[in-house]
């Protein structure tokens, strides 16, 4: 099968581009002719809230592509599509996961049915964003993914919303896979330096908190669950990602609740041979989501084989599985989020439940083997 994939990828970071990569890294493995085609900015410097939206790793994830689409330069978005009709590529593979890729995927989608043969297939790693979900939100992406004649997602919720905004749609759910290529990826920080850099008590287990904080990612009831859990046993919470909202947020609510000597906030974006050091480090990975559709940072912690603390939002339940590869807890629910962890560490569950993450992320289901099984199976079917 000829493909064309459209996506970010390095030296941009971040989840997506991981995913992107690693799946066109993978399609091409299993013998399909694949052009990539990758951006050569992402967000205007004003619109990005994070410090860069580039990949500081030493040792990047990267395939082969071509940098091609500027999203706010039109005359970028005409090159894109004069070489995805030269390619004449049975299936175009487009990303969406925020309405800021409107206008270009949009035109892309468009130009793409009236002037190629090409089916083709969205991948959607958000319908609406995290955040949002309004009208507004919902008509952005109707705007865009009409164009589609398949969809992929990754979880039930999307699959509804998806279905609510396109009913006749071919959708099909998949599971996300695993970021475990990043595991091999490993430089000289050792579990010692952090420990050292960061003060961090020797003697207490550490809680992690990974990821780009967000309002969405719930870390405010973590903070406060942490009360209760440090009546019954010591724990120390550590946080490792970039600030996307003022750190002093969470460190005013950690004074609030009494808990500042066990909470370290490390506000940085971890490069991808940092990694495994921060999740050797921890005893179990917490992620208190207000909201979600499904977690690359979930699927990165299965990756390390950690097991995971986690809140029944979006589609994360489908893929932790309460008791066996880590624990389910309602959302915005701190005594129950302590009452899991304490419940962990009481009856010594790490071993158990890690050693099932590391079976059930062995099958073939979380694999980037059957993505591309699952893209070969809805290609055949659509109509050419």
């Amino acid at each position: 099968m000829k493909l064309c994939v459209v996506g970010p990828t390095y030296p941009f970071r971040g989840g997506i581009a991981h995913y992107t990569t690693l799946l066109v890294k993978h399609l091409r493995e299993a013998g399909h002719i694949t052009r990539f085609y990758s951006y050569t900015r992402q967000y205007p410097r004003w619109l990005f809230p994070g410090k860069s939206d580039r990949d500081p790793s030493i040792a990047p994830l990267r395939v082969d592509c071509e940098y091609v689409l500027d999203p706010i330069n039109p005359l970028t978005w005409w090159s894109l599509c004069r070489k995805i009709r030269s390619d004449a590529p049975d299936v175009v593979i487009l990303q969406w996961w925020v309405p800021y890729w409107t206008p270009s995927l949009s035109m892309i989608g468009r130009w793409v049915k009236q002037h190629t043969h090409a089916r083709i297939i969205f991948i959607c790693h958000n319908v609406v964003p995290h955040d949002g979900g309004g009208v507004i939100d919902r008509r952005l992406a109707m705007t865009v993914l009409r164009y589609g004649d398949a969809f992929l997602v990754h979880s039930e919720q999307d699959r509804h919303r998806l279905k609510a905004l396109l009913p006749a749609a071919q959708i099909i759910k998949a599971q996300h896979p695993t970021y475990a290529a990043l595991a091999t990826h490993t430089s000289k920080l050792t579990v010692s330096d952090i420990r050292q850099e960061f003060q961090l008590p020797a003697d207490r287990p550490i809680l992690l908190f990974f990821g780009l904080v967000r309002p969405y990612k719930g870390l405010e009831y973590l903070i406060q669950a942490l009360p209760l859990v440090l009546a019954e046993l010591p724990v120390h919470l550590l946080v490792v990602g970039e600030f996307w909202v003022a750190p002093t947020f969470y460190t005013h609510y950690a004074e609030e609740y009494k808990v500042q000597d066990a909470v370290t906030l490390v506000n940085r974006y971890v490069p991808n041979e940092d990694l495994r050091a921060y999740f050797d480090l921890s005893d179990v990975v917490v992620l208190p989501y207000i909201s979600a559709t499904q977690s690359g940072v979930l699927q990165l912690a299965f990756g390390f084989g950690k097991t995971v603390i986690t809140t029944r939002v979006g589609g994360l339940h489908e893929v932790v599985q309460d008791g066996i590869t880590g624990m389910i807890v309602p959302p915005q629910d701190e005594v129950a989020l302590a009452e899991a962890i304490i419940k962990y560490f009481r009856h010594n569950l790490r071993p158990l439940l890690e050693r099932n993450v590391a079976a059930a992320h062995d099958l073939h289901s979380f694999s980037w083997q059957q993505l591309v099984t699952n893209i070969e199976q809805v290609s055949k079917v659509l109509p050419t």
